[in-house]
């Protein structure tokens, strides 16, 4: 099985992207895993929110293949525990999915298009995140989640 995190936009700030680097490698000695950046969209400066929303979604439905499970990281998806979310994702590694696909919207969040498609909707929090931020964050978390699952310590409970 293959993990893939899809983010809109890029990442700049050199602090989380040294961070996304270590994560990265990390998470990379449990399971295939690959971040895939999609192209910001150009000319927003006048697009109107719902336009940009409508084509950064088809953007991201371009990506998606069939029966790959999705999940998007919105603030209004269901949270976890740390424990949770590791025995959330033990059930999905054995189940018959070829590619687990996270994915980060861009500034005005997801299109219906691209939340009809997907399986879930995962929180990292109530709190609002700036999108460099959240892919820190979510890393961080995948990389605990496997080290509860492998019994790796790094977790305190």
């Amino acid at each position: 099985m293959k993990i893939v995190l899809l983010l809109t936009g890029k990442t700049t700030e050199e602090y989380i992207i040294k961070g996304i680097e270590d994560y990265s490698a990390r998470i990379r000695k449990f399971s295939a895993f690959e971040m895939v950046i999609l192209r910001d969209l150009k000319n927003t400066g006048s697009m109107p929110p719902a336009t940009q929303k409508e084509k950064e979604g088809e953007r991201i439905m371009e990506f998606f293949a069939p029966g790959d499970y999705i999940i998007l990281l919105d603030e209004r998806g269901t949270q976890y525990r740390s424990i949770e979310l590791a025995g959330w994702l033990e059930e999905r590694l054995m189940s018959q999915v070829k590619r687990i696909v996270f994915v980060t919207g861009g500034p005005w969040g997801f299109s219906d298009g691209v939340r009809d498609r997907a399986d879930m909707s995962l929180s990292l929090s109530r709190l609002t995140f700036s999108h460099q931020l959240v892919r820190l964050l979510f890393l961080e978390q995948l990389y605990r989640a496997f080290t509860i699952i492998r019994g790796v310590p790094y977790h305190h409970e």
